[in-house]
């Protein structure tokens, strides 16, 4: 009996060190989305671990409540305390039935499409994936659509991209940056076709663009009947984790210094991306505040609602996934799913409806839709 006290005695230890530890790192996740990167840079970590921290408090309040102590309580506190944080991860939108007859609304859509899968492994499925993609798209039907990771190449060219969905979709005009290749005549970068008229067109310089970072932010100003929009397209910094970065995760990574090796090497990259995200979000959200028109953004941020960078753009424009959709919304379905990463984001004087997520992705990023318009009083 006296070992059986013994033993319940460490295991209560045990569970409330880690319950300290659990805690102290959940409270620190509160923390990432409002202190920059370069002030302590493990704070990002936190706030990317925020929904694992957040379900295992989770689970330790329902073991402290069974147990009635008042280590419930505690937990319960530190969950308590980060407020509507919370609804960054789950959200409880409206997404109510909008009469979209008279509002004039702007189908947008934004898709990071990994190149059309232009190196796929498989020669045979060479155009499988980009055909798909096409396919998709011209069903969604959107009047203008953001790319990320857009690729394309001048003719001759057997893998047609941009002139094939400018004839697919009827698109009237484009705006694109990209990273040239000379051999083979490539571009690799970002770019915005729309079905109406661009009547600007415009780029948005990061001040920590490297020659290796093909991250761009573009935008463009579109008329839609009599309204104008401006239209951001935003691809923040890369982690540039390569395939042999994510061997840590499989099943015969047994080796403990590759293991410690490349979790090194995966740390350090995030250190590196994570400030350069942070800069070029604040950079794109001065130059929106310049902005004549009401204002749309979309991208792929390569950071979760708890982080520094996507605080920038939510401090003073709607989440247009927060503002119609329930649900938690994971957009990444690489091989570490990283939740929702993909954005639209838009002014306080528009609104959102009919917010999509492509159920079958065909990238490592699902693709993302919905309406804005003007409300009638405006």
């Amino acid at each position: 009996m006296a070992n059986l006290i013994r033993k319940l005695i460490r295991f209560s230890s045990f569970v409330k060190v880690f319950t300290i530890i659990v805690l102290s790192a959940l409270l620190l996740s509160y923390i990432a989305p409002f202190v920059h990167p370069n002030t302590f840079k493990l704070i990002p970590l936190f706030g990317l671990l925020y929904p694992v921290l957040l379900l295992i408090a989770l689970f330790l309040l329902i073991i402290w409540s069974l147990a009635r102590s008042k280590w419930a309580l505690i937990t319960l506190g530190v969950i308590l305390i980060g407020g509507k944080l919370h609804f960054r991860l789950f959200s409880f939108g409206e997404n109510q039935e909008v009469d979209l007859k008279n509002v004039n609304p702007l189908h947008v859509m934004s898709y990071n499409v990994r190149l059309f899968d232009l190196y796929t492994a498989q020669k045979g499925e060479k155009y499988t994936k980009r055909d798909a993609i096409f396919k998709y798209i011209q069903a969604t039907n959107p009047d203008i659509i953001c790319f990320q990771e857009f690729y394309h190449q001048d003719k001759p060219t057997s893998f047609s991209t941009r002139d094939t969905l400018i004839q697919l979709l009827n698109f009237k005009d484009y705006h694109e940056r990209y990273a040239h290749k000379l051999t083979g005549r490539q571009n690799f970068g970002v770019a915005v076709l729309s079905k109406y008229p661009m009547i600007a067109k415009g780029d948005v310089m990061f001040p920590t663009q490297g020659e290796k970072d093909f991250n761009y932010c573009v935008f463009v100003d579109i008329v839609k009947n009599n309204d104008t929009f401006r239209v951001y397209n935003v691809h923040l910094q890369s982690i540039k984790l390569k395939d042999d970065d994510y061997s840590v995760f499989d099943k015969d990574a047994t080796a403990t210094s590759k293991v410690k090796s490349t979790l090194s090497l995966m740390f350090e990259k995030l250190t590196i991306a994570y400030p350069k995200r942070a800069d070029q979000a604040r950079t794109v959200v001065e130059h929106i505040k310049t902005s004549p028109y009401p204002t749309i953004v979309c991208g792929d941020f390569n950071d979760t609602p708890m982080s520094y960078a996507y605080n920038q753009f939510n401090n003073f424009l709607t989440d247009s996934f927060r503002n119609t959709m329930t649900g938690i919304g994971s957009t990444y379905v690489g091989r570490v799913p990283a939740g929702r990463i993909d954005y639209i984001f838009h002014t306080k004087e528009l609104q959102s409806t009919q917010f999509k997520i492509q159920e079958k992705p065909l990238s490592d990023h699902r693709a993302i839709s919905c309406k804005i318009f003007k409300p009638r009083n405006q």
